[in-house]
């Protein structure tokens, strides 16, 4: 493992938000955080695989496979989504042209995004398609504590050397691509932080355990790679990604220059 540089050169070079859980991600210029607090706007809806147990009321951490996620269900990933948070209105896009769309804040709404998913997946489903929405303090995140997380595109650019093919990053689903770090270093910075030029500060927390949605083309929906297992072969952990906690609040912006600690 290489450890990174105290002044090594890192570099923000994009930012993503899910709003769906296992749906489709945007693509953000700029992000405001606040301290221990989510990133915004994402992980805000999940579908629910029939009867989850969740209760807004009471939310507790459920693990994905109570809902619709590309770990199993890797046709969502032919599914091209925007949510528009003025108006709570999903859009779902197939083939290039709009499917369907529902106001997420209504039952009517839900109602039609929840038949179209049925019907999309029809051999998938355990029981009725439902729209969860996060309450207030909570999202649904694969990681309890619902932190932020960072992609080290070198380690992508390494796990694609790995398979001998091209691996998009968008396969990890993170919300933050970072460059200027050698392959793995990330993994080596839990306990550290990084600040940005708009105040903001992040403490890593943790490594990112990954899973089966990584096989996962993220446009074709094909199942054509074996990431966690090319990672144990060679790294013999199946760890790419860390996930941060956000101390201070602030604006990211793409291209912002990210100092470690």
């Amino acid at each position: 493992m290489i450890a990174p540089s105290m002044t090594a050169s890192l570099s923000l070079d994009a930012l993503y938000r899910y709003p769906v859980k296992g749906l489709s991600p945007e693509r953000l210029e700029s992000a405001d955080l606040q301290p221990g607090a989510y990133f915004p706007g994402d992980r805000l809806f999940a579908v629910e695989n029939g009867p989850s147990g969740f209760d807004p009321d009471a939310p507790t951490h459920q693990p994905k496979i109570k809902f619709l996620m590309l770990m199993r269900h890797e046709a969502l990933a032919q599914l091209e989504t925007r949510y528009e948070a003025g108006t709570g209105t999903l859009t779902i896009r197939q083939g290039g042209a709009a499917t369907v769309r529902g106001d997420l804040r209504t039952p009517e709404g839900r109602a039609e995004i929840e038949a179209f998913l049925t019907a999309f997946l029809p051999e998938a489903m355990r029981g009725p398609a439902k729209v969860l929405t996060a309450p207030d303090g909570y999202r649904f995140t694969d990681s309890a504590r619902g932190f932020v997380s960072l992609l080290n595109l070198a380690s992508v650019a390494a796990i694609e050397d790995m398979t001998g093919t091209a691996v998009d990053p968008l396969r990890f689903r993170a919300n933050l691509h970072v460059s200027g770090l050698a392959p793995w270093a990330e993994l080596d910075l839990v306990g550290r932080t990084i600040t940005t030029p708009g105040g903001v500060s992040l403490r890593i927390h943790k490594r990112t355990e990954r899973c089966a949605a990584t096989n996962v083309d993220p446009v074709t929906g094909q199942r054509d790679l074996a990431i966690p297992r090319t990672l144990s072969q060679h790294l013999g952990h199946t760890d790419c990604g860390v996930y941060a906690e956000v101390l201070n609040g602030g604006r990211l912006e793409a291209g912002d220059r990210l100092t470690l600690d």
